[in-house]
Order: C-alpha cells, then sequence, then structure tokens
C-alpha cells in the first residue's frame, strides 16, 4: 500500500532525513520508532505532503505521490492525526467531525458519526461542546475521529499517546486495536514499545534519519539490547 525507499528530506540547508525506508502492506499495523529528534515526524510530513522530498521515493497503491499537494494526498487515502492533535478549537465536537466528513473513494461501510460515536462514547456525550474545551484525550480521540471521517485506506497517528494519562493511553490503546481487527492499515508513531509490541504486526527504527533496523514483534521485543540502543533514554 505505502512504499518509501530512500527517503531524504530537509529544512532549509538542514538535512533530517538521509535514508529512510519502509513498507505498509493492506490491513498492516506498522511502527516507525526512535529517539526524539530522529525524523520521525520530518518522515510523515513527506508523506503527506507537508515538505517535499529531496530525494527518494513514495508511492501510494503504486503511485508516485511525491509532488502531490497535502489536500491531494489526503483524497488519495491517506488520514493523518498529527503530533499535538491539532482539532479546530473553535468548532464543536461534531462541527470538527463533519468538517472534513469525504468518501471519495466510495468505501463501504463509511464512517459516520454514530460509527464515531460507538468508537469514543466521550465524544458522543461532548458533541456540542467546543473542541478548546476537551482534556488532552478527548481532543486525542477527536483528531483521530476527524482522521477517520475522512474514510482513509491508510491512518497515520504521530505521537498516538503522548502527554495523556494512563487511562486515556488504555483507551486510545483499545481503540487502536480495535481499528486493527476492522482491517485498517495504521502507521504509528509512540515510545510505548511493550504496547506496540503487543498491537503492530512489524517496526521500523530510524536513527538520525535512516532506517536502522526493521522487523516483527517478537523480533523487538526478543532484543533487549536494541530497544535500549536506539529507543531507550
Amino acid at each position: 500500500m505505502l512504499a518509501i525507499r530512500k527517503l531524504q528530506a530537509a529544512y532549509g540547508a538542514s538535512r533530517v532525513l538521509f535514508d529512510v525506508g519502509l513498507d505498509i502492506a493492506e490491513g498492516e499495523v506498522v511502527t516507525l520508532i526512535g529517539r526524539n529528534g530522529m525524523g520521525k515526524t520530518t518522515t510523515v510530513r513527506a508523506i503527506m505532503g507537508l515538505i517535499a522530498p529531496q530525494g527518494g521515493e513514495i508511492s501510494f497503491e503504486g503511485r508516485d505521490i511525491r509532488s502531490l499537494a497535502p489536500e491531494r494526498i489526503a483524497r488519495c487515502g491517506i488520514g493523518l492525526v498529527p503530533e499535538g492533535r491539532q482539532v479546530f478549537p473553535t468548532l464543536s465536537v461534531r462541527e470538527n467531525l463533519v468538517a472534513t466528513a469525504a468518501n471519495r473513494l466510495k468505501r463501504a461501510g463509511p464512517w459516520t458519526l454514530e460509527r464515531v460515536y460507538g468508537l469514543f462514547p466521550r465524544l458522543g456525550e461532548r458533541a456540542g461542546q467546543s473542541a478548546r474545551t476537551l482534556s488532552g484525550g478527548e481532543q486525542q480521540m477527536l483528531a483521530i475521529g476527524r482522521a477517520l471521517m475522512t474514510n482513509p485506506r491508510l491512518l497515520i497517528l504521530d505521537e498516538a499517546t503522548e502527554g495523556l494519562a494512563p487511562v486515556i493511553r488504555a483507551e486510545i490503546w483499545s481503540c487502536i486495536a480495535a481499528l486493527k481487527a476492522q482491517g485498517h492499515a495504521i502507521l504509528l508513531i509512540d515510545k510505548n514499545i511493550a504496547v506496540l509490541g503487543r498491537i503492530a504486526d512489524r517496526h521500523y527504527v530510524i536513527e538520525k534519519g535512516r532506517t536502522v533496523w526493521s522487523g516483527s514483534s517478537a523480533d523487538l521485543c526478543a532484543d533487549a539490547a536494541l530497544v535500549h540502543r536506539h529507543i531507550g533514554v
């Protein structure tokens, strides 16, 4: 579904990505993990067209998307839950969800308000509230719901549970597991290796703008030295 080869990217004269590669197949949950500042979010921004790649390949369902504008990439079927959530603060929960809702790919059983409220009952209870009045965890639920309302074929979650209370993190992980069970392809960025090892199918480790390791959850969980070397503090 998504294939990245030798991806390079920079902010002005500062090169951030040197050689990033990863693959995601339909229905897979894949992670991109590593310490802060290694290039994870930059990789996501390059996928979404928010920065222009300086080299390498990005294809989605066999189509080269490197030169497409962000809105066209989204219309191809990629939904992003950005780092920091970035909900529309002055709009209500319901308005946030319907603002970008679409089913351009004519998917069967599309995401609707009712389905999102079923996944996140708190959002249904707060449908008329301004998004700025929600807790951080509720805003993350809203950001996920908003992305799902675009009915993407691939969902990207950047720092899925960063800064959230443990009980809210558990709720988010439970919902991600439910999405996986429904066959959603997901790219996850997070630091909770124990949970990622249970939920994800495969993992990619990035260090200083390069993919330095890839493997299954069993491989990752069996290699404590790898986790400490590339991910631990």
